[in-house]
């Protein structure tokens, strides 16, 4: 039988440093192995989103206006609408990033789609619906720039989110951002 090693503060030292540089190898490798199949899949989940809010387009250019992404959408040489990724740190859950569709001609929402949320599953989570074509909320077709796409509570025209006030405050937030972002590019 094996003789027990004596308990030295030398010993311990070196039994806790093994264990510490073996845990930290291993993260480090299992952060290696994972790091490309995360990022395939956030790109992915962002092609995906810029397909549902816009309509079919030619060609997609992507560029950074006031910190968000961009994806401008044409149709031969002409822009025809824009998805703009924003976020809002305020719903109940904190972040709130959500992938918003406008019609370059018009400035009318062609979509949106929830990329990353937090939110309480059967109340803020709801936002990937509540707002869509059809739906109570809906914002699709509707323009930031005319109409009021504020929650009902806040003096707008959005119906919230039944017990999710702070979720919809959060979405409308979000949107009036992206709406800004919009302006921009329209601008220049």
């Amino acid at each position: 039988m094996a003789k027990k090693a004596k308990s030295t503060l030398l010993n311990m030292f070196l039994s806790l440093t093994i264990i510490a540089v073996v845990a930290a190898g291993v993260l480090a490798l299992i952060s290696f192995v994972t790091k490309a199949p995360i990022e395939a899949s956030k790109k992915a989940k962002t092609e995906n989103a810029i397909k549902a809010v816009l309509p079919a387009f030619d060609r997609l250019e992507d560029q950074e206006v006031n910190g968000m992404k961009c994806h401008l959408a044409y149709n031969g040489d002409q822009l025809a609408s824009i998805a703009i990724e924003s976020a809002s740190e305020n719903g109940f859950g904190g972040h709130l990033g959500v992938m918003y569709g406008f019609d370059a001609a018009t400035g009318n929402i062609t979509g949106y789609s929830i990329l990353e949320t937090n939110e309480t599953p059967g109340l803020g989570a709801k936002a990937d619906k509540w707002f869509q074509e059809g739906s109570k909320g809906c914002v699709v077709g509707k323009n930031p720039g005319t109409d009021k796409l504020t929650v009902k509570k806040d003096g707008g025209d959005v119906d919230a989110i039944s017990g999710s006030t702070i979720t919809s405050r959060a979405f409308c937030g979000a949107l009036e951002a992206a709406y800004e972002t919009f302006q921009q590019i329209e601008k220049e």
